[in-house]
């Protein structure tokens, strides 16, 4: 099999099944985190401290998502794992005039907080490695299936515009309205994750220092318990609608 066949194969691959990058996050990082602090190097008290640093960052990751799938066109920027890849349209307007991936650079930015929260230098290299390999295929096989579908159209507009660091330059503003509920349709699992991860360390974080889990001790029961019922709420009345 030829190279390019086998990074397609590959991107095709983990493009299917790219919900699962935060399962492998989140149980990597709650690893190292008991571990550090089993071995003292760890100051629990300090590190949930600069949580709303973390979570502040994983926020900006969300609202660059939020940003690319409320200005995109319809059948685009999804979360189309079970069909594949899916594209109507070449977006090329707001923060696709900065970047390819706009997504991807969101997702990087969501769990880069998650990983930070362990505080583990190496941990956080570990990730942004892992994550590189990981989306590098994934941004291959998206952009081998964009040309083979709008050639030309698709080509030069790649040519202009980086992969995965932005291009300030480059901005054009977007032309397509911003659509509220495209988003609360479609970043609800999203949100629910996030919310949910923030609230498993929380919930190891109280284990290890010894005080147990209660309600009254935990501040990220609550945004969970709400981003779970939104969750719900969404995927009813979506099923109705469909």
């Amino acid at each position: 099999m030829s190279l390019q066949r086998e990074l397609r194969t590959q991107g095709d691959f983990l493009f299917k099944y790219r919900s699962f990058l935060p399962l492998i996050i989140l149980f990597a990082g709650l690893g190292v985190y008991a571990y550090d602090y089993h071995f003292g190097k760890l100051d629990l008290e300090h590190s949930l401290s600069r949580w709303p640093i973390y979570f502040g960052l994983s926020l900006l990751g969300l609202f660059i998502r939020f940003w690319a799938v409320g200005y995109s066109a319809e059948n685009t920027s999804g979360r189309n794992t079970s069909e594949g890849q899916i594209a109507d349209s070449i977006n090329t307007k707001g923060p696709y005039s900065l970047v390819r991936h706009p997504l991807y650079v969101g997702n990087f930015f969501m769990w880069l907080g998650v990983a930070c929260i362990t505080e583990n230098f190496w941990f956080i290299i570990a990730f942004i490695c892992m994550y590189w390999l990981y989306y590098e295929r994934i941004m291959y096989a998206e952009e081998s299936f964009m040309a083979s579908k709008f050639g030309d159209a698709y080509l030069d507009w790649a040519a202009g515009i980086p992969a995965f660091v932005p291009r300030f330059s480059n901005y054009q503003k977007n032309t397509n309205t911003f659509d509220f509920f495209k988003i609360a349709f479609k970043e609800k699992a999203g949100i629910l994750n996030l919310c949910l991860v923030f609230f498993v360390f929380e919930f190891l974080f109280l284990s290890l220092a010894g005080s147990g889990w209660e309600v009254s001790k935990s501040f990220w029961t609550y945004p969970f318990v709400i981003s779970l019922i939104y969750y719900a709420i969404m995927k009813l009345f979506f099923k109705r609608e469909a």
